[in-house]
């Protein structure tokens, strides 16, 4: 079985790309460092690292190593904390990952007053779309996962939040379209547009704009909205998105709605069966009570 000394070892290396500066870091000697990797490649059956003259590179599976060491180290770090008191008042960490939607100004609202009765309780969020934030939460590196609806699995339970994210197009200020107060969304069939990568993974609905892929002049994806602002701004294409996540002030953008309105409603998500830390349980009791 591997310790997870090997792994914080391998890690170190992995980082440096070379033994003498990882023995540094770790305040140990080259020749035990060396030989603690020969013993884990030895007991992998794997070789880990092409050795050059100057430094060190991961091989295929030492790159698929270094992934699963991060996650498994990140696991035990949050299982220390959650298990880790002091005498009766809460502490640990609360992890949420999340896509990009003005309804974290919710959780913050609320983890602020949390915060009030807990102060040694920790929030951390990760930021991605709906596969890396399922991904993260199947893998117990997060807590709970805030979505945009309509993700639908038997292995989670969704929290309705009675919350609602509305779509529609950013573009520039001086372009036509920017002169309507809305959009109507047979306008969309004829645009050039900048689509989140979501919407090619079923987790948005194509119906929306009564036709199919394949007719819509898709100029670019994306799967964060703050990079497709560039593309906007450079005149190629047209970004469906949500409201009020772009800052438009000082940049030649415009937020205009879609019309009838798209809207999609938003999920806390949670693995079934999962066991909460003391942290995470009352932070999820205060937010029902919230919403």
């Amino acid at each position: 079985m591997i310790e997870t000394r090997h792994l914080y070892y391998f890690l170190a290396i992995a980082r440096e790309q070379n033994i003498t500066k990882a023995a540094e870091t770790l305040y140990v000697t080259q020749s035990t460092l060396s030989k603690q990797m020969m013993d884990l490649e030895k007991q992998l059956g794997k070789q880990l690292f092409i050795r050059g003259n100057r430094k060190l590179t991961l091989t295929q599976e030492g790159v698929f190593l270094r992934n699963r060491a991060q996650e498994i180290l990140s696991l035990v770090d949050s299982t220390e904390s959650a298990l880790r008191t002091e005498g009766q008042e809460l502490s640990g960490d609360i992890t949420i990952g999340c896509g990009e939607t003005i309804v974290m100004d919710l959780f913050a609202e609320i983890f602020a007053d949390f915060h009030i009765l807990h102060p040694d309780v920790c929030f951390h969020t990760h930021s991605g779309d709906a596969d890396a934030v399922l991904e993260r939460l199947d893998k117990g590196l997060i807590d709970m996962g805030l979505l945009l609806g309509p993700i639908r699995q038997e292995k989670y339970n969704y929290l309705n939040l009675h919350q609602k994210d509305i779509f529609g197009l950013l573009m520039t200020k001086d372009c036509p379209l920017a002169a309507q107060e809305t959009i109507n969304i047979d306008q969309l069939k004829s645009l050039p547009l900048i689509l989140a990568e979501q919407t090619f993974q079923g987790h948005q609905e194509m119906e929306w704009f009564g036709t199919d892929q394949s007719a819509l002049n898709v100029v670019a994806t994306y799967n964060l909205i703050y990079n497709a602002t560039f593309l906007v701004e450079r005149g190629i294409g047209y970004a469906l998105c949500l409201d009020r996540l772009v800052n438009t002030k000082g940049r030649n953008l415009t937020f205009r709605p879609v019309t009838p309105e798209l809207s999609v409603s938003l999920y806390l998500v949670t693995k079934k069966y999962q066991t909460f830390s003391p942290a995470v349980s009352a932070f999820l009791e205060l937010l029902k009570k919230s919403i």
